[in-house]
């Protein structure tokens, strides 16, 4: 039975999703913290546990990628990055999500793409292609590129929740890769002939006539690539040795040890594999490529990663409190509505996700709660593309975007939903719904008898 106090608790927990994302990062962390301390100190509630092995696997995977930052790896792949985008310009739409998706995928954080928007707008706009579509297309790709890496925090997050279900990284990257690739071309497609062509834009003339723009003639000439330093390519090699291993150890139950503990054989969880070998490889950068001790933890990567940390710590501590002190009554009154219309908690996610900010924050809260309602987990790594809807708010690489579009084209709206990134977005997470929901629910027609919600 839903009583008053029910109500008091679930305003707070409201209360304080709505004031930390209005911050994001440490604030999103620090109005966790706060509610906890409500729902504990004020109204007695037992505190729930955070996911700390979710926690551990994203600390591990920044100071790896922190590492190879240090060493010089992140910019000797902006590197390469730029001398392909200025080689094809006129197919500047299609190559910069590849590009973007590459980076993303291989990095696992979207904050590597920034490097690479100004000089998408600027070789749009010297080839005469209306910016927008490139430049809108490119920030959906990295936002939601994280689902397919297997060394995002997103990632992270869902291999530590479904590991307890029986699913590896690469079971869920088999499903997350393919999605992203098919659900990328439909958000490439969405925008591809959106909008006039530049030189027929009335904001770009305007923009021309009254000197606010001033062609920079982009070319390859112009610019001095500075060589990579040896220790930067080797530093990439060590990297991409150490996801590999993360996803071929973590996929073969043969490869991972095994002990007997009272009587019971015990595996090595896929968790503390992921934390162990990106330790290991964070460590072998540093002695091989002679990372200097100052380099550790003073890149942009580190600092965004921690405050990603706090963020999620906060959040998913304050909603488990609550979910684990409330679970037989959400079970009671939406485990047959969640069972029966997944796609109510699909909207839910995706609703949830556009207010938060944050995928990897959205996927620890909701995916607990979707399996603690009974659906199943092949329905939920199905559904997963619907926790990446932090493009419905435009945020810091939406502003920052339009900011490097000098032509114009790329606008943010004045009803603030109407901005230059819903159309790619939207593409983008209706297409990739649907498409990992098909993907799982073919997958485990083949191997097993397919629960209620994924009938074939």
């Amino acid at each position: 039975m839903v009583d008053v106090q029910f109500w008091l608790q679930l305003a707070v927990v409201l209360f304080c999703l709505a004031v930390g994302g209005r911050f994001g990062g440490v604030g999103l962390g620090a109005a966790g913290g706060f509610g906890v301390s409500i729902l504990v100190l004020g109204f007695g509630m037992q505190p729930g546990s955070p996911p700390v092995s979710v926690l551990l696997i994203i600390t591990a995977v920044i100071a790896c990628t922190s590492v190879l930052q240090g060493s010089g790896g992140l910019d000797y792949l902006v590197g390469l990055a730029e001398k392909l985008l200025r080689k094809w310009p006129f197919s500047i739409n299609f190559v910069v999500l590849v590009v973007c998706s590459i980076f993303v995928i291989f990095v696992g954080t979207a904050y590597v793409a920034f490097a690479v928007y100004p000089v998408v707008a600027e070789v749009a706009a010297s080839a005469k292609i209306r910016p927008e579509r490139a430049v809108s297309a490119s920030v959906i790709c990295a936002g939601i590129g994280v689902m397919a890496s297997p060394m995002s925090a997103a990632m992270a997050a869902m291999v530590g929740i479904m590991s307890a279900y029986g699913y590896t990284l690469l079971d869920i990257l088999s499903v997350s890769v393919p999605t992203y690739f098919i659900a990328l071309l439909a958000a490439c497609l969405s925008v591809n002939w959106r909008g006039c062509e530049l030189e027929k834009d009335p904001e770009f003339i305007h923009r021309v006539q009254t000197g606010q723009y001033t062609e920079l003639h982009v070319s390859t000439t112009d610019h001095i690539y500075k060589e990579p330093s040896k220790g930067a390519k080797i530093g990439v090699l060590i990297f991409a040795i150490g996801i590999l291993t993360s996803i071929t150890i973590g996929s073969s139950e043969t490869l991972r040890p095994s002990w007997e503990i009272a009587g019971k054989i015990s595996q090595l969880p896929i968790p503390s594999l992921i934390q162990m070998v990106m330790l290991a490889t964070a460590l072998v950068i540093i002695v091989v490529c002679k990372v200097p001790s100052d380099k550790f933890a003073s890149g942009s990567v580190f600092r965004s990663g921690l405050i990603g940390v706090v963020g999620v710590f906060g959040i998913s501590w304050l909603t488990g409190t609550f979910f684990d002190t409330h679970k037989d009554v959400f079970v009671h009154y939406f485990s047959d509505i969640a069972s029966s219309s997944p796609i109510i908690f699909c909207i839910v996610c995706f609703c949830f996700s556009s207010v938060i900010f944050s995928p990897t924050v959205s996927t620890t809260i909701l995916m607990p709660i979707g399996l603690a309602l009974g659906l199943s987990p092949q329905l939920l790594v199905g559904i997963w593309a619907s926790c990446y809807g932090d493009f419905v708010i435009p945020g810091g690489a939406q502003i920052g975007c339009t900011a490097f579009d000098r032509t114009g084209t790329t606008r943010l709206g004045s009803f603030v939903f109407n901005h230059s990134y819903m159309r790619p977005g939207l593409a983008f997470v209706v297409v990739g719904r649907k498409t990992s929901v098909t993907s799982v629910s073919a997958r485990t027609c083949r191997a097993f008898t397919a629960p209620s919600t994924l009938r074939c």
